[in-house]
C-alpha cells in the first residue's frame, strides 16, 4: 500500500494521486475502447432488433464501432484531464460599449478551453452515432425493398435517407452553436427570417432541383433501374438526390443531372416501351432488274412480317435512285425487348436479307469510281478522226 502522504506530494499544481487517476482512466480507455465499442453496439442493436433481424446484427456493429469507439475515447481523455487542476489562465480583452474605449480583460482558464473543445468534439461523435443508425436502417429497408417488385421503394429509400441526415446535421450544427459557443440559437433563427429571402435568392437553383426531386417521386416519370434518355443522355437511373440524378451512360460513364434539367427537358422512359424500331436502308446495284426489286423487296417483307420476334407491320420499299445503287428502305418492330435477344433476332434478319438478295440475282452497292486514262481518250480519238477521214 502507498503511503497516502506520498501520494499528496504536489508537483506542477497538481498530487501525484491526480497524476496516477489520470493515467490509469486514460489507460483503461485505451485498452478496453474496442471491446466496450462492440458490446455497446451490440447493446444497442436490441433496440432495433424488432425492425431488422439477426442477419443484420454485423453490419450495425460494423457501423456504429468506429464512432462508438471515437466517443469512448474522447470521453475518457476528458475525464483523465479533468482529474488535473489547470492553474494557467488566458485573458481576453474586448470592448465595452458601456465604458467607452476601454477594454476589459476577462480570464479563461486553459481548463476552460479544454473542456470546449472536447464539448465541441464529443457532440459531434454523438451525431455521427446518429448518422450511423441513419445508415443502418437505410441499409435495413433497402434490403426489404430488394425483396419487392416494386423498383419505387429502391428510390424512395435513398431520397429519405438523405433527407434525415440532412435534417441532422442542421440539427447538431445548431446544437453546437448552443451548447459550445454559447449562442442563442431562437434569435438566430429570428435572424435568419430577415436574411431568408436573400439566401433563397442565392439557391434559387438549388430549391429549383429540391421541388424537382419531389416531383420526381410523386409523378413517378421513372424509378431506379429504368433506361430513359434526357437531353441527348442514354443510360440507366442509378439514384435520384436532393439536387440531382445520377444516370449510368451506355459507355459506363456516370452521367449527373440537375433535377430540374430531368422534369423540364422532353424525357423518354425506353423501359416503358412494348417493341424495339429497327429502321435501316440497303443499297442494291443497278444491274438488278426491276421484276428483281420487287421480288427482293417482297420476300424481305414477308420473312420480317412472318418472325416470330417481330410484330406483323413490317415494311420494305423501293425508296430511291442513290448515287451508288438502288436504294431499299427497311423497317420493323422486334417485340422482344432484352438486348441480348434483340440482337440475336436483328442479327438474324439481316443474315436473311443477304440470302435474299443473293437468291435473286443481285448485289449490294458500294462506291465505284471509273478511271479513263489519257491513252484511252487519244485511242478514241484517232478513231474519230479514221471515220471522219473514210467518210
Amino acid at each position: 500500500m502507498l503511503d497516502s502522504a506520498f501520494l499528496e506530494q504536489v508537483f506542477w499544481g497538481n498530487t501525484l494521486k491526480a497524476y496516477m487517476l489520470f493515467g490509469g482512466i486514460l489507460f483503461l480507455g485505451l485498452i478496453f475502447k474496442r471491446v466496450v465499442s462492440r458490446l455497446l453496439s451490440k447493446l444497442l442493436f436490441k433496440l432495433f432488433r424488432n425492425f431488422s433481424n439477426q442477419s443484420h446484427d454485423d453490419a450495425f456493429v460494423a457501423l456504429l464501432v468506429k464512432p462508438i469507439e471515437v466517443f469512448i475515447l474522447l470521453s475518457t481523455i476528458y475525464l483523465s484531464i479533468n482529474q488535473l487542476k489547470h492553474p494557467l489562465e488566458v485573458a481576453i480583452f474586448h470592448y465595452n460599449k458601456l465604458v467607452g474605449k476601454a477594454k476589459e480583460s476577462i480570464p479563461v482558464s486553459i481548463g476552460d478551453c479544454i473542456d470546449r473543445i472536447f464539448l465541441f468534439m464529443i457532440i459531434l461523435s454523438i451525431f455521427w452515432i446518429i448518422l450511423r443508425i441513419i445508415d443502418f436502417i437505410s441499409h435495413v429497408l433497402l434490403y426489404r425493398a430488394s425483396l419487392t417488385d416494386n423498383k419505387s421503394d429502391d428510390q424512395l429509400v435513398p431520397f429519405l435517407k438523405e433527407l434525415f441526415k440532412t435534417i441532422v446535421i442542421f440539427i447538431g450544427f445548431f446544437t453546437l452553436l448552443g451548447f459550445v459557443f454559447e449562442v442563442n440559437v431562437l434569435t438566430l433563427i429570428t435572424g435568419l427570417g430577415i436574411g431568408g429571402i436573400a439566401i433563397a435568392l442565392a439557391a434559387k437553383e438549388s430549391l429549383e432541383n429540391l421541388i424537382g426531386s419531389f416531383t420526381i417521386f410523386l409523378d413517378k416519370p421513372f424509378v431506379v433501374g429504368d433506361l430513359v434518355k434526357v437531353d441527348g443522355v442514354e443510360g440507366t437511373i442509378e439514384k435520384v438526390g436532393f439536387r440531382s440524378t445520377r444516370i449510368r451512360t451506355s459507355e459506363k460513364t456516370m452521367a449527373t443531372i440537375p433535377n430540374r434539367g430531368m422534369i423540364d427537358g422532353v424525357l423518354e422512359n425506353l423501359s416503358l416501351r412494348n417493341s424495339r424500331k429497327v429502321a435501316f436502308t440497303i443499297g442494291l446495284t443497278y444491274e438488278t432488274t426491276a421484276n428483281d426489286v420487287r421480288k427482293i423487296v417482297s420476300e424481305i417483307e414477308t420473312y420480317i412480317n412472318g418472325h416470330d420476334g417481330t410484330l406483323n407491320d413490317g415494311t420494305a420499299s423501293f425508296k430511291s435512285f442513290g448515287d451508288s445503287g438502288l436504294i431499299v428502305e427497311v423497317n420493323y418492330f422486334v417485340k422482344i425487348l432484352a438486348v441480348d435477344q434483340f440482337l440475336d433476332i436483328r442479327q438474324e434478319i439481316n443474315l436473311e436479307i443477304m440470302d435474299i438478295v443473293m437468291r435473286n440475282k443481285s448485289g449490294f452497292a458500294y462506291p465505284t469510281q471509273r478511271l479513263i486514262s489519257d491513252r484511252s481518250l487519244s485511242n478514241e480519238a484517232e478513231k474519230e478522226v479514221g471515220n471522219d477521214t473514210m467518210d
